[in-house]
């Protein structure tokens, strides 16, 4: 039978396992402009693509349908990613580190900051 975790075994997982937003905009609005983000780059690309294709509308050239297709293959095409939010233990490091330097060495912060990394280190017990 496995052995239910203790408090201080759920508080370590949480500080690794949950995430924090960091990207400086509202989480709630990623919704919206993670989306609105894929389909502006795909309408770049797109209007690259018409865009070189209409230089050779209307001919029947081989030799600038070869130079519309080298240029158009030259311009590398847009792109753009997501990355993840932060664990939530380098959120809250960050944080009391700000704090930590500003307040001074003996500063409850100070103690804080030295606790939660104890509690990072410490192996589990499983």
């Amino acid at each position: 039978m496995p052995r239910r975790r203790t408090p201080q075994d759920d508080k370590r997982l949480s500080y690794t396992k949950d995430r924090r937003n960091e990207y400086g905009e509202n989480d709630k609005s990623s919704r919206k402009s993670i989306r609105r983000a894929q389909r502006h780059v795909a309408r770049a690309n797109r209007r690259a693509a018409t865009h070189t294709l209409a230089t050779i509308r209307g001919t029947a050239d081989t030799g600038l349908a070869e130079q519309a297709q080298e240029r158009f293959e030259r311009k590398r095409p847009r792109r753009w990613e997501k990355w993840p939010d932060e664990p939530l233990h380098v959120s809250v490091t960050g944080s009391l580190e700000q704090r930590a330097e500003r307040e001074g060495p003996d500063s409850a912060n100070t103690r804080r900051l030295t606790r939660l990394r104890a509690r990072l280190r410490r192996p589990d017990r499983s």
